[in-house]
């Protein structure tokens, strides 16, 4: 099988890369990642000789980029190229646009013109919006609170008017939030675990309330897996745990395994359009695929803190880089 990966530098796409190349000796991946600040090739240092991979530097904005990393033709794209902060969809909501959907157009365009037999879109939870009770199926209406949820729920649409109106093979993905090694360290478990090896507090919203469902990084790399070679034309799948937590535990798994207390909480003020609750029911992938997660959060956090700790150099250097004057005055004014 040959398969193009977009956005492979990233956390979850590098990933992805890995794990294929490890399970599936015979399979051919492309990487199509532009390198934003979040993609990282050392990421990829694992693979990066590895016969059965080639990475191509380009944006899934410009169809040319594509139709080079595509070369012949593959036998799926799976898209992981995104814009996903929502911190960062708040100060500059246009990229997010330009990526999650103008990106995904030209993704099923290339498919609808023979380029791939089939597009995988991974996508988010957070296109359904919040809920305060119960939980979001496959078939729940789309309504997206900040410029990052909208802008995958374009991208999302867009795949479901192809498929009806073109009869383009496309599956889409809504997944819960995950974690794991290599992580971008603005998201909310690599910048806890990170400040707090440097002796700085950690910021919490809302007084840590905001309800999130979370699955490890391997886990979401199986369920793909399931979805890449037993999932059906046209279904929408939700990855999912059933692992709630409210963020302030999260804190507290975190802190505990380092050895703070709550001193080390900073409470901020929370950001535009903030969800409360997310939650996703999964028995589809469940009944229908036979996944089930294999990590607790509880495991999976405390290899992901083991990680982060010997793995300063690689995070050291992207918190100091990255985390771009802009950026940073946002975390000032909270």
């Amino acid at each position: 099988m040959k398969i193009l990966i977009t956005g492979g530098a990233g956390f979850m796409g590098s990933n992805f890369v890995k794990y294929v190349l490890d399970k599936y000796k015979d399979y051919k991946v492309i990487n199509l990642d532009k390198l934003t600040y979040a993609g990282n090739l050392e990421n990829l240092t694992l693979v990066e000789n590895n016969p059965n991979y080639i990475f191509f530097k380009g944006d899934i904005v410009k169809k040319n980029d594509i139709k080079k990393a595509v070369g012949k033709g593959v036998d799926v794209i799976i898209n992981y190229a995104a814009e996903t902060h929502v911190d960062r969809s708040i100060l500059n909501p246009r990229s997010f646009i330009e990526t999650d959907v103008l990106g995904t157009y030209e993704l099923l365009e290339a498919v609808r013109k023979g380029l791939a037999k089939k597009l995988i879109q991974i996508s988010t939870d957070e296109v359904y919006g919040d809920i305060e009770a119960g939980e979001f199926y496959e078939n729940s209406p789309f309504m997206p609170n900040n410029p990052y949820s909208a802008s995958k729920a374009g991208g999302d649409l867009l795949c479901r008017a192809y498929k009806r109106t073109y009869n383009t093979p496309v599956i889409e993905t809504h997944s819960c939030n995950f974690y794991g090694p290599h992580q971008f360290p603005e998201k909310l478990i690599p910048l806890f675990i990170t400040n707090l090896l440097e002796n700085k507090k950690v910021p919490l919203y809302n007084r840590g309330q905001n309800i999130r469902e979370w699955i490890s990084t391997w886990d979401h790399c199986r369920a793909v897996d399931k979805i890449l070679h037993q999932g059906k034309i046209g279904e929408v799948y939700n990855i999912s745990t059933g692992e709630r937590l409210k963020n302030i535990q999260v804190a507290d798994y975190i802190l505990n395994e380092l050895g703070f207390g709550p001193e080390m909480i900073q409470h901020v003020q929370d950001r535009p359009g903030h969800d409360l609750r997310y939650a996703v029911n999964h028995d589809k992938l469940a009944k229908e695929l036979d996944f089930k997660p294999e990590i607790s959060f509880e495991q999976g956090i405390k290899k992901t803190i083991k990680w982060y700790k010997n793995n300063k150099r690689w995070w050291k250097k992207l918190k100091d880089k990255a985390f771009d004057k802009y950026y940073q005055k946002q975390y000032k004014k909270l």
